[in-house]
């Protein structure tokens, strides 16, 4: 690799503001804040979403229901301007 072209690769520390969760990791990211973590001063990423507060990852994901809003619908409407039958 070329010397002077790369941006610097580091540990930084991530923390995910919506549950209070810090992690340290490595990135070229820029930042203009500090922390200290561990006992080390560490630049800070503020984020919003990790795996530790996304709902697909803390199992509280939830499933929608299509087909009960179709037969809702067509409960509610019928079958006027539609180009598919209705069964029942």
């Amino acid at each position: 690799m070329k010397e002077g072209i790369h941006p610097a690769y580091r540990d930084i520390v991530v923390h995910d503001l919506s549950c209070d969760f810090k992690f340290i990791t490595r990135s070229t990211v820029q930042t203009r804040e500090t922390i200290n973590f561990e006992g080390n001063d560490y630049p800070l990423l503020k984020i919003e979403v990790s795996s530790e507060s996304h709902p697909f990852f803390t199992g509280k994901h939830k499933i929608v229901d299509t087909a009960g809003r179709v037969e809702k619908f067509r409960q509610k409407f019928g079958t006027v301007g539609s180009k598919t039958k209705a069964t029942g």
